[in-house]
């Protein structure tokens, strides 16, 4: 998550956008099926969502300890998130523009299929700050929404809308990629996106359980899934326009998300029902060398990871 305080940066470069077709109906051809019930979203496994965190760890590692804008480890971190979605079948797209006069890049993958006229996304910032690996702010959201991502391969989904994922480069700058993908798509294209849903620190070590009250069918369906569990969750309101959201939202995309919390403290009314530490930081490490893969909570991070897949299985049938 960005800083709460803006910083000047410019973006500037080109964009391929990957067009997919729809297919036409045939005259003459078979009445369709009957629609079957629609498939439930996968257990996305807490071990996979680890393990590319782990990557990201040692990227930044042999990196000079980060994953920052314009430096070697966030290229790195790009390629390894592209190599695993190129793999199981994504078509991708590498978005480079300039901020602080450094080259960052934005990737867009799309499964093939769903109408291409009513597009749900999900999306997160791949970029740390320069002070550390970045593994809760964003490696957390950015691995879970690539294990989401490999969860629809390996299940065959296809449902009826279509899905996009995206990582975004220099959130941390001033949410600089997701500024600039917005920017590029136009009116036409912004229209076709249904629902925009962000993920921006969700394994955060003193968790709680966010839900960004934006759009209310988005905000709904993470609020059923954290029913379901028990779980009761609150407003998200210290993230409040400081991730990658907030360009979608001001162009009049639906949007929604969670979050597990930044450097607020949590309150005794909080640990009493989501357990953790009265006094303290969601995140003691925020924006900090020590933000590493032993500054994760697991139980959170698995289960927002799971709410993910849920909620894109959800909004996209």
């Amino acid at each position: 998550m960005k800083l709460p305080f803006p910083w000047r940066a410019t973006a500037a470069g080109a964009v391929a956008v990957a067009t997919l077709v729809a297919g036409g109906s045939v005259a003459g051809a078979a009445p369709a099926a009957e629609p079957t019930a629609a498939a439930a979203a996968p257990d996305i496994p807490i071990a996979n969502v680890k393990a590319h965190l782990t990557q990201l760890q040692s990227i930044a590692t042999a990196n000079g300890g980060n994953r920052a804008h314009g430096r070697a480890g966030y290229l790195a971190s790009l390629n390894y998130v592209k190599a695993k979605l190129d793999a199981a079948g994504f078509t991708t797209t590498v978005q480079r523009f300039t901020a602080s006069g450094r080259t960052g890049y934005n990737l867009i993958a799309d499964w093939p299929g769903g109408d291409p006229n009513q597009v749900v996304m999900a999306g997160s910032h791949l970029d740390s700050v320069s002070s550390g690996p970045g593994i809760n702010d964003n490696g957390s959201g950015s691995a879970a929404v690539l294990e989401t991502a490999l969860a629809v391969a390996r299940s065959g989904h296809q449902p009826a809308k279509h899905l996009r994922f995206a990582w975004w480069g220099a959130e941390e700058l001033g949410l600089v990629g997701s500024r600039y993908y917005v920017s590029s798509l136009g009116s036409a294209n912004l229209a076709k996106i249904s629902g925009y849903l962000n993920f921006d620190m969700i394994g955060s070590p003193n968790p709680g359980y966010f839900v960004y009250d934006d759009d209310p069918v988005i905000e709904q369906t993470f609020k059923d899934y954290y029913a379901g569990l028990g779980i009761p969750t609150e407003i998200e309101t210290e993230g409040d326009g400081r991730s990658d959201h907030a360009p979608f939202k001001n162009a009049g995309v639906p949007v929604g998300g969670l979050f597990s919390g930044a450097d607020y403290r949590k309150t005794s009314t909080q640990a009493a029902k989501w357990g953790g530490t009265a006094g303290q930081p969601f995140d003691r490490c925020y924006h900090s060398s020590c933000d590493t893969t032993a500054n994760i909570n697991d139980t959170a991070l698995n289960r927002n990871s799971d709410a993910i897949a849920y909620a894109m299985w959800e909004l996209s049938q």
